[in-house]
């Protein structure tokens, strides 16, 4: 195997860029977007591009920071419904055509399409500055969730008119890419999300949280990880955990995050440990001391989670859609079940956890079967997608 090469050492063959990267989501908020971006844009920064971020102000004591290679624009926003925590931007047309005229970028790239991004989009278009995007959330399944899914079409009519006018839109999996071109997406690149495996390894395995959980040897531990909510099919998690403990199985079942759907979860099973909100070194030690991670999410349009539980070691159990289709070989580093179906993907649990071998044999695979989408790859592809919708703005 050869040595990896740290980013840090490598000289860009190509100019630098300024970039102007438009988001609704951004940490300490915790989510994939915010978090693959985050990890997305300092390496880019990394490799001496010009980083310009324009996001909504979090909180009254949010300033906006400044230093070399990097500045920050912060606007107005409102919160979420139903996630008060996060924010949509105001609309700021005028704003960004303003500070764009002033510090001119090369490139604009906007990773949320809430009303920052559409003014995002409308004041490129005014300087005539070539823009890409990101499809990162799938809102309109989400929709669904929130008893507003009669506004699913109008929601996809929005997200198609405003991805039609980027230069190309980024989507993660091929399987999504299919389904966007089919609702009349275009011009659309799969760029898959990277996972750090420099932190998420198996080498972060605790025997000390281990004995928290108050898990021996023989105990399966089966893992949550990501946002307590009602679109994440929790409720099958522990339809699961409930069906292996009544079989005999030797398991304990945790949840990594937190939510509005905790307190019912916490309702429905008090036997689970509930982790709260952890840091991304916490998050490491506990996805590698798991056996199982446990994700039925059908809402989306990546899943982060399951890279960094399989570059931990343990296998994932999760339908076959998103990130799972990609990563996984059903029954070598992980397992996939079909149809969206629950009854089926409860039995599969039986079935893994029947035999402790069984696991053994797939967290031998599990991080190995990761190495190809750690962050180099990933961002290597960004730059190129960047530079080519800069040829293309030239040239329109």
């Amino acid at each position: 195997m050869t040595d990896r090469i740290l980013v840090e050492n490598i000289e860009p063959e190509n100019p630098s860029m300024r970039i102007a990267v438009v988001t609704e989501t951004w940490p300490p908020e915790v989510n994939g977007v915010a978090l693959t971006l985050s990890k997305l844009i300092h390496q880019l920064s990394l490799r001496k591009h010009t980083i310009q971020l324009i996001r909504p102000r979090q909180d009254k004591f949010d300033t906006a920071s400044e230093h070399a290679g990097w500045s920050e624009i912060l606007l107005r926003g409102l919160p979420i419904p139903k996630y008060p925590e996060l924010k949509l931007g105001f609309p700021s047309k005028k704003s960004l055509v303003k500070a764009w005229s002033v510090k001119r970028p090369d490139l604009v790239h906007i990773a949320t399409e809430g009303p920052l991004g559409w003014s995002a989009l409308q004041a490129a278009r005014v300087l005539r500055l070539p823009v890409t995007s990101d499809f990162r959330t799938n809102f309109h399944s989400y929709s669904k969730h929130y008893g507003v899914g009669w506004l699913s079409k109008p929601i996809v009519a929005y997200l198609r008119k405003f991805h039609n006018r980027t230069h190309c839109t980024m989507v993660p999996t091929r399987a999504l890419k299919t389904q966007l071109q089919a609702a009349g997406f275009e011009n659309l690149h799969i760029v898959a999300r990277g996972v750090d495996t420099q932190l998420f390894h198996p080498g972060q395995r605790s025997q000390t949280l281990r004995s928290q959980w108050q898990a021996d040897e023989n105990t399966v531990i089966l893992l949550s990880v990501g946002r307590l909510a009602a679109e994440k099919n929790l409720d099958l998690i522990v339809k699961a955990f409930q069906t292996l403990a009544k079989n005999g199985r030797h398991v304990k079942l945790v949840f990594a995050g937190d939510g509005p759907y905790r307190a019912k979860l916490q309702a429905d099973c008090p036997e689970a440990i509930f982790m709260g909100m952890c840091s991304h070194a916490e998050l490491a030690h506990i996805y590698a001391s798991a056996d199982l991670f446990l994700f039925p999410s059908l809402t989306e349009t990546f899943g982060n989670v399951t890279l960094e539980a399989m570059a931990s070691g343990t296998p994932v159990l999760a339908f076959d859609c998103a990130a799972a289709t990609e990563v996984i070989e059903d029954g070598h580093n992980g397992w996939l079940v079909q149809e969206e179906d629950a009854q089926r993907y409860v039995l599969k649990a039986l079935e893994i956890t029947q035999n402790t071998a069984t696991l053994r044999t797939a967290k031998s695979h599990a991080a190995e079967s990761i190495r190809p989408w750690d962050w180099q790859e990933i961002v290597s592809q960004v730059e190129a997608i960047f530079r080519n919708a800069l040829t293309m703005g030239s040239k329109a």
